[in-house]
């Protein structure tokens, strides 16, 4: 056993990835040694995300690619896991014959007990109910951030969301255990944690809420700067609010899902909220810590969505101005209530045309809210290199932003000030700015509350489309 390898795919969301880390780290309890590669591993292993129809093509054109390997060593095993494996079962097995295990989200850390007793046959685990994972060491890809995940599952129900069909009813970690693993992890070397959850911001364990959690990690571990994502607009609480403004371990930035800004197609989507609400929120949010980077998550081409309907999710980018977006045109899940009740009459062409537009208008605003960064300072945490140029390092701006700047691979993961001098749609270009004796922070820019920016023309960007809807989210 000491000898077998294994190689981990992850695609999706944070989520996906933190579970891999964990997985990661069972596996290596159980013996197992992790291999940078897939052509020398005894085990590959595939996370897959089923948020859009896309991410699954992916997971299964590469699951496809692997056969090759299958062919050479036949007694290598092949794993999928996670969201797609969960949804399909026993289908994928058509689609993918040469797989030889398939584990739902929770299943996925019983594999190395299940590789112990694995014969021949195809093993497929799907029920709900994982074992205690509390006392799981992740093996994180960076030293400096991790992630901790504090709620499993959602209860929300939208109607277009495979979610909660795939990983069940929202499930919340002890508190008291969560704190602990904050301590553990400052104690191992990470600057920043990212709290996460399907629905983060419903956590609740007794009297303690979301708020709650994010003080108690604040004050009792040395973790310097704290995230979370995706919080649910429903349970976005003046007692959230209140922790933004006021601790100042919690990262000013929020990732609000909208989904629409017309009301009818909300109440199809089955979200709690009317844009009023939303509208509201933000602006409390904004007036309590006006230098807050807000983004979110918007459907076009929804079931029924008219030009008018369109019209006012334009209209609402328009009004509150987000900082970035990923934004996807509809796309229907088998087994969602919106597959089940409603016809995708949105006919194609028109939702591609849709999504154009709002990428256009995004690109507009982003830029135009970027150009407020120059000459401005952000305490960055430099968490690697450029894709494209290794003599050009890249960090996280307290709101979430990429910062690309030159320096040497001293100062991955470390906290530096970077002074911002251009600015694209998509990224910062900076320079570190320090005085004799070090680095020096001048300060965070706060624009005035309540101020708005116009629609402006952007200069040419070299980015394709695709790049603004981002990644998969839910």
């Amino acid at each position: 056993m000491s000898q077998k390898k294994y190689h981990i795919i992850t695609y999706g969301c944070q989520m996906n990835v933190a579970d891999s880390e964990t997985l990661a780290g069972i596996l290596g309890e159980a013996g197992y040694q992790r291999s940078p590669t897939e052509d020398d591993s005894d085990l590959i292993i595939v996370n897959t995300c089923s948020v859009r129809e896309k991410a699954e093509e992916r997971a299964i054109g590469r699951i496809n690619d692997l056969r090759r390997l299958k062919k050479v060593r036949p007694d290598m095993n092949i794993a999928v896991v996670g969201c797609m494996a969960q949804r399909l079962g026993e289908r994928l097995l058509e689609r993918v014959p040469h797989v030889d295990i398939i584990l739902g989200p929770d299943r996925m850390f019983d594999l190395p007990e299940i590789l112990k007793q694995k014969t021949h046959v195809p093993e497929i685990h799907t029920a709900f109910g994982h074992e205690n994972l509390d006392d799981a060491t992740p093996v994180r890809e960076t030293p400096f951030s991790a992630y901790l995940t504090i709620t499993r599952g959602c209860n929300n129900f939208c109607t277009f969301c495979i979610v909660p069909f795939v990983r069940g009813r929202e499930r919340y970690h002890d508190s008291d255990i969560l704190v602990r693993q904050a301590q553990n992890l400052a104690a191992d070397g990470v600057i920043e944690l990212t709290l996460l959850g399907q629905n983060v911001n419903s956590y609740r364990d007794g009297a303690l809420d979301f708020p709650g959690l994010i003080r108690r990690i604040a004050s009792e571990t040395d973790i310097k700067r704290i995230r979370y994502t995706s919080p649910h607009p429903k349970d976005l609480t003046l007692r959230l609010i209140q922790t933004h403004a006021e601790e100042p371990k919690l990262m000013p930035h929020m990732h609000l899902p909208l989904q629409s800004g017309s009301d009818r197609v909300l109440y199809k989507m089955a979200r709690p909220y009317l844009y009023k609400h939303y509208r509201n929120m933000v602006k409390k949010l904004r007036e309590a810590v006006p230098h807050i980077a807000l983004t979110t998550d918007v459907i076009v081409g929804f079931p029924t969505e008219t030009e008018n309907d369109f019209q006012k999710t334009l209209a609402a980018f328009e009004e509150i101005q987000f900082d970035s977006a990923f934004m996807f045109h509809y796309s229907e899940r088998e087994g969602t209530r919106a597959a089940n009740e409603l016809a995708d009459d949105v006919p194609h062409d028109v939702k591609i045309e849709r999504l154009e537009r709002l990428i256009e208008l995004q690109k507009k605003i982003s830029y135009a809210k970027n150009q407020f960064e120059l000459g401005r300072t952000h305490e960055t945490l430099v968490d690697g290199y450029s894709r494209r140029d290794r003599n050009i390092l890249k960090g996280k701006t307290p709101g979430g932003k990429t910062a690309l700047f030159a320096g040497n691979s001293s100062l991955i993961g470390k906290i530096v000030t970077l002074r911002i001098l251009q600015a694209d749609s998509w990224t910062l270009h900076a320079e570190l700015y320090q005085k004799q004796g070090g680095y020096r922070p001048l300060g965070v820019f706060r624009p005035q509350t309540g101020a708005q920016i116009g629609p402006v023309t952007s200069p040419a960007i070299r980015q394709p489309v695709s790049r603004a809807a981002g990644g998969e989210r839910q």
